[in-house]
């Protein structure tokens, strides 16, 4: 009778929520509890629930190593935290933190993730739902005697809310309050545009269901998320940099520092890595950019990148301690595809994290249009992008007899133009690090990019000096750089012994003391390339072009009917003069700064001002950024002594210093980020913009240096994008 009266119980106190609506993500409680029973399969996510037989009513219950459906109440019953591993798929984590795993023939349990705990949920024919494991397809039924197995068929349960779970251990934004919605479609955005950045950048371009490889060789370990978390996605950087991280790209390769090593501790403790000197540690997982997000960040552009001669190199250095490196794409074309195809994997993870399809707040945007929508509903635009040398691959080889070979034509140009278009691509860069069949980079590094683009095109560069010097009062930002002619060290770093087998030790002789600019300009193919772009419409970055390309593009986009704007998000990388800065913002372009923090940032808005007005700009300043996280660059550290601290918890969106704009808005309050696993804490004055969750650390940082003035200008950068966009697009 108590067992009876007790289902009768349960079914009616479902009846009665089930009316009351679908749950919510948003309203769990700190233990993942919710009031709300799922009526789709996407419900449940990070969720507290029972487990209940829709036959026997019998709720399931912890039997030795396996389970039962034999208990006859609710408070009987295990509790299982549900953390979504993809849409409509869950790891049930028992309040032990060990994980529902399937076994040979029933349902155990796990100590890890794998394979094993990753369960499928679909709606029932009759009611409730069946859960099958998602590798194999095997079905979780009940035996004659209630216990959990595995088969060919299932039998259908309840998910009735409960409490006492233990969630799954994952990264908090540390933030209390919601952040904003719009005022209206037709209503100018406030929010700030983040127009430079490699969110998809790691040691795997997958959720790690069907694992594709890494980007740039595997040479930047992380990734910005994994269907097990951060645990999986963050975890020791061992299998790539090796013991201690003594194979570490960035110490042999970019730094020169082959003796440099790092702890290669990741979740929970994060001993050295991420840092904002650590170039190769991933710095975007989605809970730090969720966090930036609840801060205001409204547009970001991220984009598919690699050095395939980079990649190359790494490749030989990985494969010493993991054979599985010798498979490694290195393409910059098929590398920045991938990357693209894992962000709108991440859309898919987000949506699944917040209670089904659509319902994410990192939302992929194809239009300016779109992308106001998104931002309208409070939620995060994301402009897909490319940044690498050899686009379309457009390669060029000097070859000894031969004379320089061209990897592209015309027509692999147009077609390709049309293929990264469908697969929403709106934002990209014609030239990069290394020189390419377009034509000439912008030197910024006068010895490791050298040496880098010798091993990609058998030459080194060629140069010119620049003009006035190449910085001081004509130039927005400097160009060129003073080439190195001599061996770094000994000569026993990897790229300088690569350099020197295939040189024959013949090193290329440059001035002393001036800066250097480089000699390739922009070739025919290069013109061409820019010109379909144009007609095609993409957003074009103009930065990491050689200063006579940024002149010619200049012209190319005065050209167009009407003129074409044209962004710069580096802030000018591989040198602008100030001619080329106001006629960039005049043809209704932007210039952003590159990863500064709030002083930086300031300084740069300063040095804007006369510019933008020299343009002849009457729309409001805006000052957004290029943070060109997880790009293989340092981010930016401490603002350092004499600055004003940044004082935790802080409150955005309330006091003297944020205007009429943000009038309506709710406070929203950061604590100091920390893994309550480990006590690992990331305080900005301390450590920089060690990862991206700190981006809303430096918007404080913005406060505090710059006030009012530098807060406008830096929520008008979503709003000035977008119309740059759509300058781009109305022709």
């Amino acid at each position: 009778m108590r067992d009876i009266i007790g289902g009768l119980g349960i079914l009616a106190l479902v009846a009665l929520l089930a009316a009351c609506g679908s749950s919510s993500p948003s309203s769990r409680d700190a233990d993942g509890s919710s009031s709300a029973v799922p009526r789709t399969r996407y419900d449940m996510a990070n969720g507290c629930y029972a487990m209940q037989s829709v036959v026997s009513k019998a709720f399931v219950v912890r039997d030795g190593d396996g389970y039962r459906a034999s208990a006859g109440t609710l408070a009987e019953a295990e509790p299982f935290y549900m953390k979504p591993t993809a849409l409509g798929r869950y790891l049930f984590n028992c309040p032990d933190a060990k994980l529902l795993a399937a076994g040979d023939s029933a349902a155990g349990r796990a100590d890890a993730p794998s394979d094993a705990v990753d369960w499928t949920v679909e709606e029932a024919a009759g009611g409730g739902f069946a859960v099958a494991q998602q590798v194999d397809g095997r079905k979780l039924g009940l035996d004659a005697g209630g216990r959990l197995v595995l088969g060919e068929r299932a039998d259908a349960v309840r998910f009735v809310p409960t409490t006492g779970c233990t969630p799954y251990p994952e990264i908090s934004d540390d933030v209390e309050g919601t952040t904003y919605k719009g005022r209206g479609v037709d209503k100018p955005v406030v929010g700030f545009a983040e127009v430079h950045t490699h969110m998809a950048m790691g040691n795997e371009m997958s959720d790690g269901t069907h694992p594709v490889g890494p980007s740039a060789g595997g040479v930047l370990y992380g990734q910005m998320f994994n269907r097990f978390g951060a645990p999986e996605a963050l975890k020791n950087c061992e299998l790539a940099h090796g013991p201690d991280g003594i194979l570490d790209p960035e110490a042999l390769v970019l730094d020169f520092t082959p003796l440099k090593t790092h702890d290669t501790q990741g979740w929970p403790t994060f001993v050295d890595w991420p840092a904002y000197d650590s170039q190769l540690h991933q710095a975007m997982y989605y809970k730090w950019v969720e966090r930036a997000w609840k801060a205001g960040l409204r547009i970001m552009v991220s984009e598919g990148t690699n050095i395939a001669a980079l990649c190359d190199l790494a490749k030989t250095l990985e494969v010493t301690h993991n054979p599985a490196a010798a498979s490694y794409d290195c393409n910059d074309m098929r590398l920045g595809i991938a990357q693209i195809q894992y962000l709108k994997m991440l859309q898919d993870y987000v949506d699944a994290q917040e209670g089904g399809p659509g319902r994410g707040w990192f939302r992929i945007v194809g239009s300016p249009a779109e992308a106001r929508q998104v931002i309208n509903d409070g939620k995060l635009a994301v402009v897909p992008g490319l940044e690498f040398s050899n686009l379309f691959d457009c390669t060029t080889k000097s070859v000894a007899g031969i004379g320089e070979q061209d990897g592209c034509t015309k027509e692999d140009i147009d077609r390709q133009i049309d293929e990264i278009w469908d697969l929403g691509v709106r934002e990209l860069f014609p030239y990069h690090d290394v020189n390419s069949a377009l034509g000439g980079t912008g030197i910024f590094d006068g010895l490791a990019l050298n040496f880098i683009g010798f091993l990609g095109t058998g030459s080194f560069w060629k140069t010119y000096d620049c003009p006035n010097g190449g910085e001081g009062d004509t130039y927005f930002y400097s160009a060129g750089a003073v080439m190195t002619t001599a061996l770094p060290g000994t000569g026993n770093d990897p790229l300088t012994q690569a350099v020197l087998a295939l040189s024959n030790g013949t090193l290329p002789l440059y001035p002393a003391g001036k800066r250097q600019c480089n000699a390739r300009g922009m070739t025919e193919l290069g013109r061409y390339a820019v010109q379909q772009l144009m007609k095609k419409k993409f957003i074009i970055d103009i930065d990491h072009a050689e200063l006579s390309i940024k002149s010619d593009m200049i012209e190319l986009a005065r050209q167009q009917t009407p003129a074409y704007p044209l962004i710069s998000a580096h802030g000018g990388h591989g040198g602008i003069s100030n001619e080329q800065a106001t006629d960039i913002l005049r043809l209704g372009g932007l210039i952003y700064p590159f990863k500064p923090n709030g002083k930086g940032h300031v300084e740069f808005m300063q040095k804007l001002k006369p510019i933008w007005q020299a343009a002849g700009r009457s729309d409001p300043l805006a000052v957004g950024y290029g943070m060109d996280a997880n790009g293989i660059a340092d981010r930016a550290g401490p603002r350092g002594a004499g600055s004003q601290p940044v004082v935790y918890p802080f409150t955005l969106f309330k006091g003297a210093d944020w205007g009429a704009q943000f009038k309506g808005f709710a406070p929203v309050t950061f604590e100091l980020e920390t893994i309550p696993q480990s006590g690992k804490t990331w305080n900005i004055d301390e450590v920089g913009t060690a990862h991206y969750g700190l981006v809303a650390d430096y918007v404080e940082e913005i406060r505090l240096e710059g006030g009012k003035e530098a807060l406008d200008a830096l929520y008008n950068s979503a709003e000035a994008y977008l119309r740059m966009w759509e300058k781009t697009e109305d022709r």
